[in-house]
């Protein structure tokens, strides 16, 4: 491979990272955070609910953040624990924060708190984001491990599946990761407002995020796997401008190699379910015992989360 095919690889690699029906274990309901009722109506004030038995809108479409949404989803929103719905307006995912034209002012109208960046130094310096006024920029990068060495043994499409899962098992196992992603948490249980949290793609890292969160207010393995797999259609135009440029300026079968870094396929973060199952059991002991999570945070969370 060339080295100019090499750094695409890398870069495709760095954007990518959800639960098959049928993984157990994957809600908290056994463990259900207490939030004292004055703290939870503290937490949601100024956060997505428009009042008792209101949704906020859906989230907007912005043509140039294509994979913008609500972690919530649309409509009522997401059906989470104990009848309630997930609440919209609040917690925010994304492909990086680039917005132009009519975009600015949509996004500037969200009046977000808060802007999590989970991208390495490198994507970053290729493409910064564009923080709206008022929103306070907050950098946790989430990835470890040397990309060009992980690129390097892609020699087949399954290569870059497997490459995959494995980032998604690092989610896991991984010290920094698994750092990158309390502190990520813990920051958005203390926002004061609707916040966003992004990579590159808003796929991989940005994919796992939305799982725990969903997790945490008892959205259904189904629902969750859904929600993964709207990245694709969310995407689909940027994958196949992307999937176009790497076809003409290295060739079909380059194109093909790299295709599955593109999108997001079930297998990849059941693999990193996978692992957490055999490590932790239930995704409530890994955000207690991976992570290092509190039951406040985690109340916080929840109150700001259901509504």
């Amino acid at each position: 491979m060339s080295r100019h095919g090499s750094r695409i690889a890398g870069s495709l690699l760095v954007t990518s990272g959800v639960l098959l029906a049928g993984f157990s274990g994957a809600g908290l309901a056994q463990a259900d955070p207490v939030v004292p009722p004055a703290l939870a109506e503290q937490l949601n004030s100024g956060l997505g609910s428009v009042g008792a038995g209101k949704t906020a809108p859906d989230a907007p479409r912005m043509a140039s953040i294509p994979n913008f949404r609500d972690v919530a989803g649309t409509g009522a929103g997401y059906a989470g624990a104990h009848g309630k719905n997930l609440n919209k307006g609040v917690f925010y995912r994304a492909d990086a924060i680039v917005p132009k034209g009519d975009d600015v002012a949509t996004l500037a109208g969200l009046k977000l708190a808060a802007v999590y960046d989970l991208r390495s130094d490198q994507e970053v310096h290729d493409k910064a984001d564009i923080v709206p006024a008022g929103a306070e920029y907050v950098r946790i990068p989430i990835l470890s491990g040397n990309i060009n060495d992980m690129v390097g043994k892609i020699k087949s499409p399954d290569d870059a599946r497997r490459m995959m899962q494995e980032m998604n098992q690092a989610f896991v196992t991984g010290a920094a990761e698994k750092a990158g992603f309390a502190q990520l948490l813990t920051g958005l249980a203390n926002t004061k407002g609707p916040a966003v949290y992004h990579c590159t793609a808003g796929k991989d890292r940005t994919g796992w995020t939305s799982m725990l969160l969903q997790s945490i207010a008892g959205a259904s393995n189904e629902t969750i796997m859904s929600d993964y797999l709207l990245t694709n259609e969310y995407n689909k135009e940027w994958a196949a401008k992307t999937r176009a440029y790497i076809a003409s300026t290295q060739g079909e079968q380059v194109a093909l190699l790299f295709e599955p870094l593109l999108g997001v396929e079930a297998s990849y973060l059941q693999a990193g379910l996978d692992k957490l199952k055999a490590d932790y059991g239930t995704v409530d002991k890994y955000l207690t015992d991976g992570l290092g999570l509190d039951q406040a945070t985690l109340g916080k969370l929840k109150a700001k989360l259901l509504r």
